[in-house]
């Protein structure tokens, strides 16, 4: 049976406010492939949480979705309570995104970069001004303002996509492994600035990452997804149980094996 058309769920209720970001039937199909099927999915207002996944789960197309970059085939999006598909610049006006494989304006210099970003939303230039350097003074980017994008290392380039995903302040962050080549010193001030995003911003972030034990750390909630389906979610507590996060994971996906065919590595 086909599921249901894009916009056949009702709004997801609660007693209290929306989650930041809801999920409902969500399907997306390339070809042959079913990449994302029936994904349900509430990401609570104020967490940060984590999406788990083995290569090729959905994860990204799930995220694309989620975000306005990509029209889902069946399913609804909403973000805050809005409808993401029935007024998509309305509604992605309240969010920041780290989408994978960063695409940017690279013959710009990273100044100029955020400065552009925080101008096609509409912000004021002197508003941008002084938020463009304070996001390369929190990213370790202020020596390297002047310099071209497209001569900046893959971390740097990172960085300095994440600075023009929060230059408008958004309500939801949705970063799509933001950690992906960024060294460890500048891994460690991300996270911190996340975590007052989240702890004193009231901001929401959704983070996408291979590393279980970073998710376990950082994040309060997660979802594991595989085959493009939610094959648990809730807290991290919750989800691992007694185990810990990785564990876990590889209990629910599956797939590990024994390396036994591997005999001529040993050596005598």
């Amino acid at each position: 049976m086909a599921p249901d058309p894009v916009r056949s769920h009702t709004a997801p209720s609660d007693t209290g406010a929306p989650p930041a970001l809801a999920l409902r039937g969500l399907w997306k199909r390339f070809g042959q492939k079913i990449a994302v099927s029936g994904v349900d999915l509430d990401v609570p207002v104020g967490s940060f949480f984590g999406l788990v996944g083995p290569n090729g789960a959905g994860k990204t197309t799930a995220l694309s979705m989620s975000t306005g970059l990509l029209r889902p085939d069946y399913g609804q999006v909403w973000v805050h309570g809005q409808d993401l598909w029935a007024d998509p610049p309305r509604v992605k006006a309240m969010l920041g995104v780290l989408p994978d494989g960063v695409r940017l304006f690279d013959r710009l210099t990273g100044l100029q970069l955020i400065t552009y970003s925080g101008l096609l939303r509409g912000m004021d230039r002197e508003v941008v001004a002084g938020r463009a350097v304070d996001l390369l003074e929190a990213l370790d980017l202020t020596a390297d303002a002047g310099t071209l994008v497209i001569d900046y290392s893959a971390g740097m380039t990172k960085k300095i996509a994440l600075a023009c995903a929060l230059v408008h302040a958004p309500r939801l962050l949705v970063l799509d492994e933001p950690f992906e080549a960024v060294d460890p010193v500048s891994a460690a001030n991300i996270r911190e600035i996340l975590a007052r995003y989240v702890g004193d911003g009231g901001g929401t972030v959704i983070v996408s990452s291979h590393v279980m034990d970073l998710v376990q750390r950082m994040c309060d909630h997660v979802a594991v997804i595989a085959a493009g389906h939610v094959l648990a979610a809730g807290t991290v507590d919750q989800v691992r149980g007694d185990a810990s996060l990785e564990e876990r994971f590889v209990e629910l996906v599956g797939g590990r094996t024994s390396g036994e065919g591997l005999a001529w590595l040993h050596t005598s």
